[in-house]
């Protein structure tokens, strides 16, 4: 793979990382909100355009805060010539590598009408390293657009979070609800990218 599609997989690859002094939210991509996604109701709370071609948009439910959230829900999108099997594989390629190093890492690869999410769980230990700090749940929907002369790669993913003693639980529960969020990503009528 070509050191743009790198660099590129690698932004999408980063946790949320967010500007605590940002006042003013661009809706970059003009979606309408707020996004409705597995019975939640999701706002614009963060957005980002660091360079001329790649957009990203977080999205919050009530009560949740970007440095510390229970989910979330990130539109990404890639303006350019990018196909959804090479940023998915490259992005699984990093989990492997990630996977050496970090036991808590898993993933299931799904492929449906040239569409590809990826379901995967990662963690951060403590800052002693001897605990799981956090354990985060995303699904990555990639969709190639090609809309009025607009072009490129659209990721939709929600991403789930439990934090300190609330991981034992979340890990219960998550083999009985683990269909349940890759059902409503896929489900999920993407919007139409139109740049502002």
């Amino acid at each position: 793979m070509n050191n743009k599609i790198k660099l590129l997989s690698l932004a999408l690859s980063l946790w949320s990382t967010t500007a605590a002094s940002q006042s003013k939210v661009n809706d970059y991509l003009h979606i309408p909100g707020p996004i409705q996604l597995n019975n939640t109701s999701y706002n614009l709370a963060w957005t980002s355009h660091p360079n001329n071609n790649y957009y990203k948009q977080e999205y919050l439910a009530t009560g949740d805060n970007l440095e510390k959230f229970k989910s979330l829900v990130t539109v990404d999108f890639l303006q350019g010539n990018f196909q959804p099997r090479d940023l998915a594989g490259q992005k699984v390629e990093e989990l492997k590598k990630l996977k050496t190093t970090n036991p808590m890492v898993n993933y299931n690869v799904y492929e449906k009408n040239q569409e590809y999410i990826l379901d995967f769980l990662i963690s951060q230990a403590s800052a002693d390293g001897k605990d799981i700090a956090i354990i985060e749940r995303n699904v990555y929907r990639y969709h190639a657009v090609d809309n009025n002369g607009v072009k490129g790669l659209l990721l939709f993913a929600a991403s789930q979070r439990a934090y300190g003693p609330a991981i034992i639980a979340f890990l219960k529960k998550l083999p009985a609800e683990k269909s349940k969020l890759v059902d409503a990503v896929a489900a999920y009528k993407l919007p139409e990218v139109s740049i502002k």
